[in-house]
């Protein structure tokens, strides 16, 4: 991964709708050549982000720049650097693949000889070369993702942006669209891509910009932000019926030397602990003491939602739900 120059440079970014504060005073930094993720539910501020790098929004306040060139007042320059692939598929089911990118490169103003051989290039990148002149309503989902990441590659940008690049993907061909993006940094091109996929930020991003309610937590590598925790999870689920139980275990194991937090949920603890080796048995001991009977427990390494977890108080799971609860609302 190259990363010897900046391609994106936010600073102060505000956007604000009404009495709605989509996001708040973001600042990073995207090194050229790396596939950066912005990790988060929905309605965390990541499309908003998005949409004004892309020159599609303008900001309410702050600054953002790629390759040295303000997204606002130099508009027309960044959009001949960049390329982007939507959330929502803007296919016309009765164009086959080949007439979807053709119509893209007149509206590109590329020269027809350049055109045509930038598409073939495509086609292969993508494995849709036996596919490009069937319909796209013929199209599986994934095969209407490949043409998606095509068309957004047509204008040969230096970066490209991804919202929500395998949304609705079976694993397969999720797995598949990962292996072409990783491909697409292995060239050198910059990569911006939303997601509220923890497997995904992990397998597939360098770095990863941690957003919920309009700012960023945290900043940095999965595997720097995991290993940022310290110590390893153990997860106790509780027998329904025990009341109190939370409390009194919660108050018996914080102050034992190896445990690093205590996180209650609704039937039972998350703990973050030192030498597993130590703490397993003095847990059982604990729960064995106060009679607390253990449904299940599990014990594992870091993970991204532990991270989230601990940045945000809470789990992607959770803020999710909130947040489509909130829309729905």
């Amino acid at each position: 991964m190259a990363t010897s120059s900046v391609a994106i440079e936010v600073t102060g970014l505000s956007k604000t709708y009404d009495s709605l504060t989509a996001v708040q005073d973001l600042s990073l930094t995207v090194q050229t050549g790396e596939i950066f993720g912005l990790l988060g539910p929905n309605g965390a501020g990541k499309s908003t982000t998005l949409r004004i790098l892309i020159t599609t929004l303008k900001p309410t306040s702050g600054k953002a720049t790629i390759f040295s060139h303000d997204v606002e007042a130099e508009a027309d320059t960044v959009r001949q650097l960049i390329g982007y692939v939507p959330q929502e598929r803007a296919i016309d089911r009765f164009l086959t693949g080949r007439e979807h990118l053709l119509l893209l490169g007149d509206l590109y103003h590329l020269p027809k000889e350049e055109a045509v051989r930038r598409i073939q290039e495509l086609l292969k990148l993508v494995d849709l070369e036996d596919h490009a002149d069937r319909v796209a309503k013929t199209y599986s989902g994934g095969m209407k993702r490949k043409l998606d990441i095509a068309c957004g590659l047509l204008p040969n940008p230096k970066v490209l942006f991804l919202d929500e690049p395998t949304l609705g993907l079976d694993v397969q061909s999720r797995l598949n669209v990962w292996d072409y993006v990783r491909r697409l940094r292995d060239q050198g091109m910059t990569i911006v891509m939303t997601t509220n996929y923890l497997d995904e930020a992990d397998q597939l991003c360098d770095r990863i910009a941690i957003i919920d309610g309009g700012t960023i937590r945290a900043t940095g590598s999965p595997k720097e932000l995991k290993a940022g925790l310290g110590g390893d999870g153990v997860s106790l689920t509780l027998r329904e019926g025990d009341p109190g139980v939370h409390e009194q275990l919660t108050e018996d194991i914080k102050g034992l030397p190896f445990v690093r937090s205590i996180r209650s949920r609704e039937r039972g603890l998350d703990i973050r602990v030192d030498a597993p080796e130590k703490a397993l048995p003095a847990l059982f001991e604990a729960t064995n003491r106060i009679g607390c009977h253990i449904e299940s427990i599990e014990y594992h390494r870091p993970r991204l939602d532990d991270v989230f977890i601990h940045y945000t108080g809470r789990s992607m799971a959770d803020a999710s739900s909130s947040s489509d609860s909130e829309s729905a609302g």
